[in-house]
């Protein structure tokens, strides 16, 4: 797609998308940003972020079948019908909108829908559609957005002839200083237009005038230049044209035109002398330029009223040599197009394999005379055909893959139904059976909780004594039992005492623990029910789908020879509509080359009557009495 639908189309999509995700940029005051509820929706907006647009758009729908992104329903029919009207559905995207209206989403959605809309509409050339999509627009755009709302219905205006409506809405824009010389430059055009004469040309005198920081500054200060200078021109103002078209740069996009425009000022005040100079410079550029061509012949014109004839007849001879021989490139260029050399030239150096958003041709093919595509491929109209023909060759591919994939489904279902058949049953046998199975867990956890019931009911805490605690209780048993056979002394009863000491602290010990122990085993205990629960509530899960997931299975090997019918129905209607995609392309292609040719022919023919008038002046003056 073109440059500027290409912008426009981030525009509508990126301010669905950020909404969504959050970025207050794009986003009034009154609708706060939230995170990402719905997983499917994040899955869809990574797909748009990577610049995957079909596998976006289709993981989206898939979502909103299934009903799986509910919690942003109205971001995600936004983000829907942006990435619809990159692909031209723009009726369908227009019902979109509709539908969220209707059921009442938020002013601001409905805003951006519609101004993106009307955008998209606009650079569509469908005038009276992006007239009823603005009428649409509310007051809850983003400042930045209204401001480019504001450009866009003067340029929609501009476009339908209300030169006075665009004027009147481009008044206030143009003071502001956040706004681009754009709109001042529009403004500027819309004034003359209108009837504003002497308001429109001090606007752009000012713009032609103003520095400029950068090209695209430098581009429109030509444009102001060469606007002025034209409307001058029509007016009979020649010196005031010649003043504005000399300050439009040599190498400028407008330099063919403004010097072509300065050699008719210069006609028009009767000087063919100074007239010669811009156009001889232009007579020796590229011919794919209308400007140029009719400098040709406007060069020995100005010689002609000069009164030097020969050198006249030479200029316009060459003129006739030139044009003949241009024509004869043309038409090498024309059959070139028509045997597919243009078509698959493009498609070999832009190999890109995706379908819609953000695409323009960037390299030229190899053609006999590539300087004849320069026009054809900047217009519009063509990128956008090429574009298309690129989309139905990248869906001709993904019928191709979906055809060879239903074989792998198909695979896919029988490895299941295996699954279910035999293994199913036996991994059900062995999580019921065996000392892991359930029925053996359940009888461990009844016993355990029989155990701690014991210990609470006692508590000593010995129940819950560990590993180390119940070694030193085995120790002192195994001690008091050696010392109940010693023989009475000093030093047995010092043991004796040091043992009730150790025995007693253990003891301590024990009961001071005994209810952080108690408390962490019934938390265990409680956690091992959560499990059992939900090992059981797996296993119902698994016995509903040993029932049912059959039945599942069955409908989905029924669908896949529908899909494939419906599969091998699209693959011949989409190659055929490529078919006549690529011959609508180089239809455009050769519509516009034809044009040049009928151009080429308009000035080969006063080149020629221009050589028979200098042929008989020349006769008339031989036959003339007082000719030498």
């Amino acid at each position: 797609m073109s440059s500027t639908l290409s912008r426009a189309f981030a525009a509508a999509v990126l301010a669905a998308a950020a909404c969504a995700a959050g970025a207050a940029a794009v986003v009034p005051d009154d609708d706060p940003p939230r995170p990402i509820a719905d997983p499917h929706y994040g899955d869809a907006l990574f797909h748009f972020f990577q610049e995957r647009y079909f596998d976006a758009v289709s993981t989206l729908m898939v979502s909103q079948h299934f009903d799986r992104v509910a919690n942003h329903a109205d971001e995600a029919e936004v983000l829907r019908g942006g990435m619809l009207l990159s692909y031209g559905l723009h009726r369908e995207a227009g019902e979109i909108f509709a539908r969220l209206i209707e059921r009442s989403a938020p002013r601001s959605v409905q805003d951006r829908a519609w101004y993106h809309l009307a955008k998209i509409r606009y650079q569509r050339g469908l005038l009276v559609e992006a007239d009823e999509a603005l009428a649409r627009v509310g007051d809850r755009l983003p400042p930045a957005l209204d401001d480019d709302r504001r450009l866009l219905a003067a340029n929609v205006a501009m476009a339908r002839g209300r030169f006075a409506d665009a004027a009147q809405g481009l008044e206030a824009l143009a003071q502001r200083p956040s706004v681009s010389a754009y709109a001042r430059y529009n403004l500027g055009v819309a004034l003359v237009r209108s009837g504003d004469t002497e308001r429109g040309v001090a606007l752009l005198d000012e713009l032609g005038r103003q520095g400029a920081a950068d090209e695209e500054q430098r581009g429109l200060r030509d444009k102001a230049n060469l606007a002025l200078g034209f409307a001058a021109l029509r007016d009979g103002r020649a010196i005031e044209a010649r003043e504005a078209l000399s300050r439009v740069r040599l190498n400028g996009l407008q330099s063919n035109k403004a010097l072509l425009g300065f050699g008719w000022a210069a006609q028009a005040q009767d000087d063919p002398k100074l007239a010669l100079v811009p156009w001889t410079e232009l007579a020796a550029r590229d011919p794919g330029d209308s400007a140029v061509l009719e400098a040709r012949i406007a060069v020995p014109h100005a010689y002609a009223q000069l009164g030097n004839y020969g050198a006249s007849l030479v200029r316009y001879e060459e003129a006739i040599g030139e044009f003949t021989k241009e024509n004869a490139a043309l038409d090498e260029s024309i059959a070139a197009i028509r045997a597919g050399r243009l078509v698959d030239g493009l498609l070999a150096l832009h190999p890109d394999d995706s379908m819609g958003g953000f695409y323009s041709l960037r390299e030229l093919p190899e053609m006999p005379h590539v300087a004849h595509l320069a026009p054809v491929l900047a217009s519009h109209e063509f990128q956008e055909a090429f574009k298309n023909y690129r989309d139905l060759l990248f869906l001709g591919r993904r019928l191709a893959e979906w055809a060879d994939r239903l074989g792998s489904f198909g695979d896919m279902l029988d490895t299941r139904r295996a699954a279910f058949t035999q293994r199913l049953p036996e991994v059900r046998r062995r999580a019921r059976e065996g000392d892991s199975g359930l029925l053996a867990l359940r009888q461990r956890r009844d016993a355990l909780a029989a155990e701690l019931a014991q210990a609470q009911e006692l508590a000593d805490g010995t129940a819950f004594a560990d590993t180390r605690e119940a070694g030193l209780r085995e120790r002192i048993a195994r001690v008091r039992a050696a010392l109940e056979g010693a023989a009475p002394g000093a030093d047995t009863d010092a043991l004796r005492e040091r043992l009730r000491l150790a025995e007693g602290a253990l003891t301590w010990q024990l009961a001071q623990q005994h209810p952080l122990r108690a408390w962490e085993a019934t938390k265990g205990l409680a956690a091992t029910d959560a499990a059992l629960a939900e090992a059981q509530a797996r296993d119902a899960a698994l016995a509903l789908a040993q029932r049912d997931e059959p039945k599942r299975l069955e409908a989905f090997a029924e669908r896949i020879p529908g899909l494939g019918a419906r599969i091998a129905a699209l693959q011949p209607r989409v190659a055929a509509l490529a078919g006549e995609q690529q011959r609508a392309v180089q239809g455009i292609a050769v519509a516009e080359l034809q044009r040049q040719q009928e151009r080429l022919a308009g000035y080969l023919s006063q080149a020629r009557y221009a050589v028979a008038q200098l042929y008989d002046r020349g006769v008339r003056s031989a036959e003339s009495p007082r000719a030498p």
